[in-house]
Order: structure tokens, then C-alpha cells, then sequence
């Protein structure tokens, strides 16, 4: 049977052990694998597995030993409760085993977990699982997850907010990263949040948000966004003394600046141009981010990507200048830009 996107979130929480199997499939292995722990972990409980309870196999193993699936469905554990047989990684080619064993499976045997990739509807595996009286298959596809599969990440968490700035910013998260570094980052500020019942607010999201670019990388793209010509040589002093590489430096401030680029030339302004930025921005940075790309405007902005484009090139170029001094002057030139 097809189990419909609409009713899968629910099912993976509260599983039937009743039925004979469930095939996950899609194009994302950590979507596909942040389901199949969950079901599994729903089905057998958080000692199932050291029960004995659960037994793991690839599909590989499966191809070399085809009856390996079957004495696993018919094992019985020292320990009383549902019991899975997991079968990870398989192709079509591997039907024909997975078909026998759901053809013996009885009541009281291991309920059958099968992941796969990406399948299509003429799928041998889909059409098996999407055939059979007593089995589901589900498609996991790159939609970003709804509001309430983000409330529930945040329950699971232990993290709670009432603001509604940062839930805008959790929704905006959930669909900018990739599943299972979502819930990693929930994970991590229901950590931060430990033993502070305060709800969660975008500065503390912030603070765990994964980023990209070091904070004194961020300090100098913003003194140069910002025209504080003066402030740029003993910022640059410090990143040289930390052994910063100047090519680095370069491609962050040319990531920054079609960052403004970007929000700049939304039909909307900034304020709207920011809402469609990937990453997102939130909080103070956001704010940053829309009072610099509207001081800088999009002429302007298309210039300093010129500037820093030409300093990309010369820095990999066979040229003899000192490096730092190169982009020392491009964010000097950058500055003295947006002070007109």
C-alpha cells in the first residue's frame, strides 16, 4: 500500500507492528535515514536494540546470502516485544529476496524495514511494497518540511518558543539546511538552552546556528560594507597575524557582497530580497544585512563584485605583489566606495 506523504509523519511516529514491512525510499540518504531511526526507534523502543531486537543487514549482504532476510523475520529474541529486520541500501536487483521473505512473513514475525534510493514508479522494489495487502512504501522527496515537522523536531528537543521571530527563523532554517543537520542544530540548542526556561529567541538561535565564515571575517566585510575605511588596517594586522589566507579573504567578502547584491536587487528592496536569501539570515544580521545592501545600492554593489573579482585574479595569477597588500587595497577601495 502507498503511504501518502500527508499521513507518513504521523505513521513513522506511532508505527503499526502489526503490519509486514515498510519501504522508505528517495533521493536523500540522511532524509531517508532520519526516517528509518524513527520508525524503528518507535517500533522497538530505546532498548530494543540491545534486547536483540533488531537485526541490521545491507543489501549487499543480503544479495550474498539470500536466505539471511527470512532466518531474521523467524529469529526470536531472549527478550519479549516487536522485533525489525532491517535491510539497508537496496536496488531492484534484490527484489526476489526481499519478495520471498515478504511472502513467508506470519504474524509474530520481525516486522521488515527496507530502505532505498531514489525509485521510480516502474520500480520492481515500489510496485512489491505498493502491491502488498500488509505493507507500506513511502516516497521521501526534497520538499522542506511543514511547520508542524518542525514543531515536532522541537518538542522531541525539549525546546519551546513563543516568539515569533524565531520560529520564522527556525522555519527558515529547516528549509535552508539539509534534514539531518536541522535536527542537529535543534539538538544542539536544546543543549544551550539546558536549565533555562526562558523560550528560545533569535539571538539564541544564532549562537547555534551552523555558519560558514569566521567572526573576524565577519568584523572586516562589515567595516568595509560600512565604509569605516580607518578601522581596515588594524583588523587586517590581526587576520595576518592569525596566518589568515588571502584568497579566503577574498572569496568571503565576494560571497558578502553578492550577498547585498542579492537583497538589493529584489523588485521588493532588501527587505524583501532578504526573506529569499539560502542561507537565511535573522536577527541582527539580517538587519545588517538590509541597512548595507540599501546604503550600497545595486550599481554600486555590481562595482565592488568587479573590484573583487579583478583582486580574485590577480591573486592566482603568476603576479609577484604581496598578497594581503592586494586585498588590503581592494577593501580600502571598497570602503572608500560606499563612503560616497
Amino acid at each position: 500500500m502507498k503511504l501518502s506523504p500527508r499521513d507518513a509523519p504521523s505513521y513513522f511516529k506511532k508505527p503499526d507492528p502489526s503490519k509486514t514491512g515498510l519501504l522508505i525510499f528517495g533521493a536523500d540518504p540522511m532524509r531517508v535515514a532520519g526516517r528509518r531511526q524513527e520508525v524503528i526507534a518507535a517500533l522497538i523502543g530505546p532498548q530494543g536494540e540491545e534486547e536483540m531486537r533488531l537485526t541490521r543487514m545491507s543489501g549487499s549482504e543480503l544479495r550474498k546470502d539470500p536466505a539471511m532476510l527470512n532466518d531474521a523475520i523467524k529469529a526470536q529474541s531472549f527478550f519479549p516485544g516487536p522485533r525489525v529486520a532491517f535491510v539497508e541500501d537496496v536496488t531492484d536487483a534484490m527484489s526476489k529476496f526481499i519478495a520471498t521473505a515478504l511472502q513467508d512473513w506470519q504474524d509474530g514475525d520481525a516486522q521488515i524495514i527496507v530502505t532505498a534510493g531514489q525509485l521510480t514508479a516502474k520500480s520492481t522494489l515500489r510496485k512489491m511494497f505498493e502491491g502488498h495487502s500488509n505493507a507500506f512504501a513511502v516516497g521521501l522527496y526534497d520538499d522542506p518540511p511543514s511547520r508542524e515537522e518542525v514543531e515536532a523536531t522541537l518538542r522531541d528537543a525539549g525546546v519551546k518558543t513563543d516568539d515569533r521571530d524565531a520560529m520564522e527563523a527556525l522555519l527558515a532554517l529547516s528549509r535552508a539546511l539539509d534534514p539531518g543537520d536541522f535536527r542537529q542544530t535543534v539538538e544542539k540548542l536544546g543543549l544551550y538552552k539546558r536549565g533555562d526556561d526562558t523560550p528560545v529567541s533569535v539571538t539564541d538561535i544564532e549562537a547555534c546556528a551552523p555558519t560558514s565564515i569566521e567572526a573576524d571575517l565577519d568584523d572586516v566585510l562589515n567595516i568595509v560594507a560600512e565604509a569605516r575605511a580607518v578601522e581596515i588596517g588594524p583588523i587586517m594586522a590581526k587576520l595576518v597575524a592569525q596566518g589568515t589566507n588571502p584568497v579566503t579573504l577574498c572569496i568571503g567578502a565576494t560571497r558578502h557582497f553578492r550577498t547585498l547584491h542579492t537583497a538589493a536587487s529584489d523588485p521588493g528592496g532588501p527587505s524583501a530580497g532578504v526573506q529569499r536569501l539560502r542561507p537565511p539570515v535573522f536577527g541582527l544580521r539580517r538587519d545588517r544585512v538590509i541597512r548595507q545592501a540599501s546604503k550600497w545600492g545595486l550599481a554600486r554593489l555590481e562595482t565592488a563584485l568587479t573590484v573583487l573579482t579583478d583582486t580574485d585574479l590577480q591573486l592566482r595569477s603568476s603576479s609577484r605583489a604581496p598578497q594581503m597588500a592586494l586585498i588590503e587595497r581592494a577593501f580600502i577601495r571598497l570602503a572608500m566606495l560606499a563612503a560616497r
